[in-house]
């Protein structure tokens, strides 16, 4: 029975990715999940895998450090929500790639190339990994916003969610409420993709600020945040985001 290992650090998305893997892939077993680079590297040497889903971005250790140790021992499909990681991964051909969100289509091409590889080598993957660090570029880390009569530096990783409001963008946290002049599709193009969904035409979600996917009465996923009350209403055009979870 061939085994692997998920590396994401995102809850939600590891488990939409198992959840694909399961319909795609019954007879893998995933032997185990890990939540950043460094227990990735731990949870590779102690299981010896065959095949490892490894996203590209991740905390304590990228994926790309983590492949780099792994030097050769399985076959690396790369989890990324970045096009240009995706084409390079493919030209290259040493590795595969599933961009996030993780469709059912997708996965099943990704799973029908691995089976036959399963039977040789792992390829050498010292230039690609070489290549994607090149790339590996920075996103939105600041937002300058106006509270009350003040400015105020709010990092990303502490926003809640963005919301549009008329000409603003409302810039929710934990405890306070700030607004912005940029756009939510400018907005969303700054910000990074791996830890950032837009779930309606007007608001983006923080995916760490997600305590759990609901339904409602239309069977249309809305989501509970962990800090906020307030309940956030996932559109239809971004529903299939959340179909596996």
């Amino acid at each position: 029975m061939p085994t692997a290992v998920i590396a994401e650090d995102e809850p939600l998305l590891r488990a939409q990715l198992k959840a694909r893997l399961a319909e795609a892939w019954p007879e893998l077993a995933i032997v185990a999940e890990a939540g950043n680079g460094e227990e990735a590297q731990h949870l590779l040497d102690a299981h010896r895998p065959d095949v490892v889903f490894l996203d590209i971005r991740m905390p304590v250790k990228s994926g790309i450090d983590v492949a780099r140790a792994l030097s050769g021992r399985c076959h690396v499909v790369f989890v990324t929500a970045y096009d240009e990681y995706a084409v390079t991964a493919f030209e290259e051909g040493a590795a595969d790639y599933v961009l996030k969100p993780v469709t059912a289509e997708r996965l099943a091409k990704v799973v029908a190339r691995l089976k036959p590889r399963l039977a040789a080598p792992p390829l050498p993957i010292a230039e690609l990994l070489a290549r994607l660090a090149e790339r590996d570029g920075g996103s939105l880390r600041w937002i300058r916003a106006s509270l009350g009569a003040a400015m105020q530096l709010i990092a990303t990783e502490e926003v809640l969610y963005f919301q549009a409001e008329d000409k603003y963008t409302k810039v929710v946290t934990a405890d306070a409420e700030a607004l912005i002049r940029k756009p939510i599709k400018e907005l969303y193009d700054e910000l990074d993709a791996e830890a950032f969904w837009q779930i309606h035409r007007g608001t983006i979600v923080n995916l760490r600020a997600i305590l759990r996917v609901e339904r409602d009465w239309r069977d249309q996923p809305v989501i509970v945040l962990r800090q906020r009350p307030e309940k956030l209403t996932v559109s239809r055009t971004f529903a299939s985001r959340f179909k596996a979870m």
